[in-house]
């Protein structure tokens, strides 16, 4: 049996206080955070795994990913 593996865009945002806000825009209310960026990524992937987890026992639609305008006016 075959697994089939879904991409997600995360959007980072690094805090004033320096660690990272993470979010999901094809995934509504998925969101986490993390002191590192390492740390923000690992507790990102587990809120995906909970979101699909919980979306799938609900027998909701797993939803797809969807394009994402970037502001990269502010960027570094």
């Amino acid at each position: 049996m075959s697994e089939n593996r879904l991409r997600y865009t995360v959007l980072m945002e690094q805090n004033e206080d320096g660690g990272y806000t993470v979010t999901v825009p094809s995934l509504p209310g998925c969101i986490s955070e993390g002191s590192t960026w390492e740390d923000a990524l690992a507790n990102i992937e587990e809120a995906i795994a909970g979101y699909l987890e919980v979306a799938r026992k609900l027998r909701m639609p797993i939803p797809v990913e969807v394009s994402v305008s970037l502001n990269t006016i502010n960027a570094v």
